[in-house]
Formats: C-alpha cells, structure tokens, sequence
C-alpha cells in the first residue's frame, strides 16, 4: 500500500509481510500494531566513490526499516510532507535531507554529484549551493515521501518550460529526465555582500517534474 498523507504535515504506511517501509532515522511519530525498527544502510556506488559515500555520512540521513504488521505515522520538526508516485518509468533524484519515507521495495543509492556532468563541475555545483556532494537516486514502482519548508509546488519542465531556473535552496526532488547545471552570476555586488543574493541558481533542462518548497530556508 503507497504513503498516504494523514494531514500537509504526517503520512501513514502500512506495513505487511513482505511489505516494509524506510523512513528517516527519528521520524516515527507513534505506530498501531506490531511493528519493530531495524536500521538501514542505503546503497551507493563501488569503489571509492562508494568508500567516499559512506564517509561522507553528514551528507545523508541515516535511515530505518519499519517490518512487522501495523501502521506507522512519520513527520519530521513540523515540516511540510509532500508524497510522490513512482510508476517506474523515470527515477527520483532528491537532497539528502528533504527525503522522510520510501516503500522498500523501491532501489535506492547514494551517488556523486561528479557523476552528474563530471567530478569539478559536481563538486563545484555542490560546494557553490550548498547541497554537499552526494544526493539520493530512487527507481521503481512506490511512493516517495519528502520534506519542505512552507510546502512545495511541482513545477512541469518541457516544450512549453524547456528551462526552469531554481534556487538551490528551494530545491527539493525532480523527477525524470531533466539535466541541472549551475548557473552563475556572480559580479562585484555579490562579492561585496550588496547583491541581489539570487548569484547562483540551478538551471533544470529536459522533461520531468521538479519540486521547490516555499522558502529558501535550509534544514
């Protein structure tokens, strides 16, 4: 059964045989029935970038796996929670830190943001927004739960929008085949601290969905 929302701010996932459900690590808010909580690592990619993954823990929340037979109700510091279909056609890229809840049956992995247009321009994208240099990769058939401040509003990219520019602190998710860049417009203001404070933005090309919150406020 997929995340359903109990209110803009708690989602309910029943939990069967077979059937579990991953959530961030303290957010199971109460559960009905018997359900118990197992920790989770996510996968990631092999080698060093793998090796690299899993050091750079601060870049990902840790996770658990609710199993057994029951209800469970997740949320997370009275942030907003907007859920997610997956039909399996596209995979779901989202910041480490907006994701709350995933059916478990759904892949999931940590990758580089080098592996995204290359190793200076990820780690470059990362450092100059402030998402860090791992992101969160979900593919299959479930739902997705994730955060936002203020609520979050999906935003269609395609023929008619071939280009949506977004600050990266608004960044949620997007969903689909969609490219992000940096990009930067950076002059004396900014440097001076009198600009506009919009100097870096992340410019999203192709088709899919992306997903921005209410705010610039990061959590």
């Amino acid at each position: 059964m997929p995340l359903e929302l109990v209110n803009s701010k708690v989602v309910k996932s029943s939990v069967a045989a077979g059937q579990n459900v991953l959530a961030r690590k303290g957010s199971m808010l109460y559960y009905t029935g018997d359900v118990h909580f197992i920790p989770h690592s996510m996968g990631g990619s092999s080698g060093v970038a793998g090796m690299a993954g899993r050091m750079m823990s601060g870049e990902h929340v840790a996770m658990m796996a609710a199993e057994g037979q029951g209800e469970v109700f997740y949320g997370h510091a009275g942030l907003y929670v907007e859920v997610i279909h997956l039909d399996g056609s596209s995979m779901l890229t989202v910041e480490a830190d907006r994701l709350l809840a995933h059916d478990g049956y759904l892949s999931s992995s940590i990758v580089s943001l080098g592996s995204q247009g290359g190793a200076v321009r990820g780690a470059v994208r990362g450092a100059m927004t402030g998402q860090g240099l791992f992101t969160t990769q979900l593919t299959g058939q479930g739902s997705v739960a994730v955060l936002s401040h203020g609520g979050a509003i999906a935003l269609q990219v395609g023929p008619e929008h071939p280009q949506v520019v977004v600050d990266p602190q608004a960044y949620v998710c997007h969903l689909g085949n969609i490219t992000v860049d940096i990009s930067a417009n950076v002059g004396w203001r900014d440097a001076v601290g009198r600009g506009s404070g919009e100097a870096v933005q992340l410019r999203m090309t192709g088709t899919g969905t992306v997903w921005v919150q209410a705010s610039e406020k990061k959590f």
